[in-house]
């Protein structure tokens, strides 16, 4: 008897992860995450980092120039600068007039010492008068009679000083000699100026006198206009002043002499103990010009 033989059972055989199984299910595949980083943009090239900065540099200039000031910076500039401006002149004339006197001798700048110190006696010397006279006004018995006799003394002063009345006294005679036709009016003023301010208190040249208004012109073809009447070389001031005070301001260095003898003048000075300036004027009445209420 024959015996069938038994069936055989369907293989069944396991898939290894990762193994080929066919073609995926379109279903089944992953999808793109959200969070995925987008690529970074390509580094900017050499050539359009330089077109860049000069158009940069482009903006800040036409930013900066021409310039949007107001009104008040406008002004405030120009007062600045002015104020700059002063300040150098200042500096340059106070550096020239230094340099002078480090080229001075000695004895020259012994004398501008001793002129400055008669300066400080006459103004000590001058307070001390008018104190002694109000001293007088206030202690007097009689305070009508003494402010009268003041009043005369002052009206002489100023007699003086106007030039109504003559005046003498110690000083000096200062003779310009101008033989080449240099010296011109503004010379002459300088020279007065000079005899001003070391004290002078009495001046005619040749015969005008000298006031508070007088005034100085050149005239074509020789000669100079003093308060419009005509005065031609030698040119002769009769000083009436200490003389000490006078000569050394005169001949202090870059002063009056030095000055006319650069322009082929000659200037003499003679002290004297008593010297007379008798050249008078006229008082003009002022046509404008009124007493002011205290």
């Amino acid at each position: 008897m024959v015996t069938p033989a038994p069936a055989r059972a369907p293989e069944v055989t396991a898939e290894t992860p990762g193994a080929d199984s066919g073609p995926a299910d379109p279903a089944e595949e992953p999808e793109p995450e959200d969070d995925q980083e987008e690529p970074e943009h390509a580094p900017m090239s050499v050539s359009a980092q330089t077109v860049d900065r000069h158009a940069g540099r482009r903006r800040l200039m036409a930013a900066l120039w021409p310039p949007r000031l107001s009104r008040g910076q406008l002004v405030v500039a120009l007062l600045l600068f002015s104020l700059g401006l002063g300040l150098a002149i200042q500096v340059r004339s106070t550096n020239d007039h230094h340099s002078q006197l480090r080229g001075a001798r000695q004895e020259d700048l012994v004398r501008i010492l001793d002129e400055l110190d008669s300066r400080q006696q006459r103004l000590q010397q001058e307070k001390a008068e008018l104190e002694q006279s109000l001293a007088k006004l206030e202690n007097s018995s009689n305070q009508a009679k003494e402010a009268q006799e003041q009043t005369r003394k002052k009206a002489t002063e100023l007699g003086v000083l106007a030039g109504t009345v003559r005046a003498t006294g110690p000083g000096i005679v200062l003779t310009v000699d101008d033989p080449q036709g240099q010296v011109k009016a503004d010379m002459l003023l300088d020279t007065l100026q000079e005899l001003r301010a070391a004290g002078a208190e009495a001046i005619q040249i040749n015969d005008v006198r000298v006031v508070v208004n007088t005034y100085f012109t050149d005239v074509s073809g020789g000669g100079v206009q003093i308060d419009g009447k005509k005065v031609s070389a030698p040119y002769r001031f009769t000083v009436v002043g200490n003389p000490q005070d006078l000569t050394p301001a005169l001949n202090i260095p870059g002063g009056v002499v030095r000055t006319l003898e650069s322009h082929q003048a000659r200037a003499t000075i003679s002290q004297q103990q008593k010297v007379v300036v008798d050249a008078l004027v006229d008082p003009k009445t002022p046509q404008h010009a009124k007493p002011a209420p205290k």
